[in-house]
């Protein structure tokens, strides 16, 4: 019986342990020490999905938010937000991927579709999950994230919270995500010598 199946698991077990190491390096490192307003939280989640599918960038968006979690000193549903993105770049990512078939018009295409449905996406959930769990369940929020920011401006305009909450998040997404799709697209190409040796 061949041993390549099992490989493969522990390959992609690996990887995902890593790509959320990374991505809490990276982010902890831009936000927490360049002081950079990004989340970059999902940034090898998204490369996983790019060069392995759904099941190996889903697992390591979950293993990231335990991760974060243990940082933070306690777990929220915004790993919603995190699973939602990993599904549309499973969902949206550009044909032919690992083999680099895809033109590069095609590329260019399918990557700013994925970023704009991402953003738009990550934006909305976020301002939904921040208005229900913290303003309807009244649960205190024990850490600033970078939405925080724009959201001090947007206090003295009087708009509603929900809506607060939804667009203090699309100036930070605008960046967050560009880097997110870009960045996890063009770090699966790095992986691409794994390929082999996790094949069918």
């Amino acid at each position: 019986m061949s041993q390549k199946p099992y490989i493969r698991v522990i390959i992609l077990s690996v990887l995902c342990v890593l790509a959320a190491a990374a991505n809490f390096l990276l982010s902890t490192f831009s936000f927490y020490f360049l002081k950079i307003p990004l989340y970059l939280d999902t940034v090898f989640s998204a490369a996983l999905c790019f060069g392995f599918g759904l099941v190996p960038g889903l697992a390591a968006a979950i293993l990231s938010h335990i991760v974060f979690g243990i940082r933070d000193g306690g777990f929220t549903p915004y790993i919603i937000c995190s699973l939602a993105e990993i599904f549309i770049v499973w969902r949206l990512r550009p044909a032919g991927n690992l083999e680099l078939r895809t033109s590069p018009v095609n590329l260019l295409g399918s990557l700013l579709l994925l970023y704009i449905t991402a953003c738009a996406a990550v934006s909305v959930l976020g301002g939904l999950v921040d208005f229900f769990y913290h303003g309807f369940f009244s649960v205190e929020k024990f850490y600033f994230s970078p939405e925080d920011t724009v959201k001090i401006s947007l206090l003295r305009s009087g708009i509603p919270t929900l809506a607060m909450n939804i667009l203090s998040r699309f100036p930070v997404n605008i960046v967050d995500r560009f880097i997110v799709i870009v960045g996890g697209y063009f770090a699966s190409r790095l992986l691409l010598f794994i390929e082999p040796a996790t094949g069918p």
